[in-house]
């Protein structure tokens, strides 16, 4: 009887087997232990997995794996594995270069106690939590969630983006996690997948305000299809041009210049009369020029530039001799006047020759010599020009012999096979500015001796062109070249090989046919 109430009292000190908190039987998947007691023991079997497969042995000090704390966040309510995807790529498709030493295996898993109250942050998180779900998936996997990581077995830290975009869901701390285009470029794939729209914004604010290496430039085109184009408008205008919009100039049948061409072209301007340092500025748009890739927008700019500097010369020139002009001004009005008319068309010229020689260098002249060769009334006007001496070399005594060089540039290229042209170009250039030509070797007299060595290198340079044309044509202008003759014979050899050649084709059997 002394024993029963010691009994009683065992009894209600140790509480029935069915009311015990750690059961001995095994446990039924519906049954979660205590939120303290599983946090204590997957904390230490995780710190241990985190420093296997999310770090090398020995990595600079990382608030992401340098301890057991970071793989806990505050308030931390519900647990989440990270696990590599079956899917991922293969070692072939990791980029070389990669640090594959220490590689996870291939089940690499890493659990995370994260707070559910700061996933809903990500629209992802915030749409597998919700109520909507029945069964919820939360529930169904055992209180546990599980997120795939889509990266190669042999990445060295393959969870370490997922990681730090989950500690920026606790944190918001955006400014301490991206402090390089690496940085963002590695966060922004995940917080895609993960609509983590804070963070896209983020990384996308931050990409677009620094410059790129190369390498990086890369990674954004390849993630550019999938950035918001709102948000990410100014970033992918810097790697990609917006559209062209139709403008007036298109209604009109003329095609809008690419944002290439127009920058060409804008470049060309300033190097002809946009800038204090011509020299400098010259040559160095004549090396964007010649390493630019296409050469036919090149073609096109260059051809829009010497059509536009030349319309300016003809009209400046056709000022000068309209008999209109001569009659309706006064005298020192008209003499101001064409001063000025005349000393403008000399500065034209000079930037016609630079834009000649571009176009010459990068082979692209074939345009420029057919419209130099359909000049027959700015010839006739530089003529008139020529004829009055008093005026040209009061008011601009260069401007005959920069004629001759832009005709002799052309010219010279098409003897050298640079800039190829049809037979019918050819004589015309020769027909147009023969004329020019005898009238200024009249004139170079008095002028400096390499002045009239532009002239007779124009001479031999014609007579190679005349040559090249049929022998009835050919004979048509060599007539209009004996004024290239001199009392001694010797004086112009060139101008009597060229009879010479002419008289031996003229002389010789038709070849083919019947013969």
């Amino acid at each position: 009887m002394s024993s029963l109430p010691l009994l009683k009292a065992r009894n209600r000190r140790t509480p029935p087997p069915s009311l015990s908190p750690f059961p001995k039987s095994k446990k039924s998947p519906n049954r979660t232990p205590p939120a303290m007691s599983l946090r204590k023991r997957q904390r230490s079997a995780s710190s241990s997995r985190l420093t296997a497969f999310c770090s090398p042995p020995s990595p600079p000090p990382s608030a992401s794996a340098s301890s057991p704390d970071s793989l806990s966040f505050p308030n931390a309510d519900l647990l989440l594995r990270l696990h590599l995807d079956p899917s991922s790529p293969d070692d072939a498709d990791v980029k070389p270069g990669t640090d594959c030493d220490h590689s996870a295996a291939p089940g690499a898993f890493l659990n995370l106690h994260v707070s559910s109250a700061s996933l809903l942050r990500s629209r992802y998180f915030a749409a597998l939590l919700s109520d909507r779900w029945s069964p919820s998936p939360f529930a169904a996997a055992g209180g546990r969630l599980s997120l795939a990581v889509a990266a190669a077995p042999s990445c060295p830290r393959p969870f370490h983006a997922h990681v730090e975009v989950l500690r920026l869901l606790h944190t918001l701390d955006f400014a301490g996690a991206i402090r390089s285009p690496a940085d963002a470029l590695d966060l922004l794939p995940v917080a895609l997948q993960l609509l983590f729209d804070a963070c896209v914004e983020a990384c996308i604010r931050f990409l677009e305000a620094v410059p790129w290496s190369e390498e990086e430039e890369a990674r954004v085109i390849d993630i550019a299809p999938l950035l918001p184009a709102d948000e990410a408008a100014d970033l992918l205008a810097r790697v990609s041009p917006s559209p062209v919009a139709p403008g007036p100039s298109s209604a009109e049948g003329e095609v809008a210049r690419s944002p290439s061409e127009a920058m060409l072209h804008g470049l060309i301007h300033s190097a002809i009369h946009g800038h204090p340092v011509h020299a400098a500025t010259k040559a160095f748009v004549a090396m964007l020029l010649k390493d630019y890739p296409s050469r036919d927008c090149v073609r096109k700019v260059l051809d829009e530039a010497f059509l536009s500097r030349l319309d300016t010369v003809k009209e400046l020139m056709g000022k000068y001799a309209s008999p209109d002009f001569r009659v309706a001004v006064d005298s020192d009005e008209r003499e101001a006047i064409q001063k000025l008319n005349l000393q403008s068309a000399a500065l034209n010229v000079k930037h016609l020759y630079w834009l000649i020689e571009r176009m010459v260098d990068l082979r692209v002249a074939d345009n420029a010599v057919t419209l130099w060769s359909d000049q027959a009334a700015l010839a006739t006007d530089l003529q008139k020009l020529l004829s009055d001496a008093d005026m040209w070399r009061n008011m601009t005594p260069g401007l005959p012999m920069l004629v001759t060089r832009c005709t002799l540039r052309l010219a010279n290229s098409v003897i050298t096979g640079e800039t190829l042209v049809p037979r019918q170009v050819r004589m015309k250039l020769v027909r147009c500015w023969l004329p020019v030509l005898n009238v200024c070797r009249n004139i170079v007299q008095p002028m400096q001796l390499h002045k009239s060595t532009n002239c007779q290198e124009l001479e031999e340079v014609f007579l190679q062109i005349i040559s090249t044309l049929p022998v009835p044509e050919a004979q048509e202008l060599l007539r209009q070249c004996l004024g290239f003759s001199t009392r001694n014979v010797d004086d112009c050899p060139h101008l009597v090989a060229a009879f010479k050649t002419w008289f031996r084709r003229a002389g010789r059997a038709p070849l083919g046919g019947d013969n």
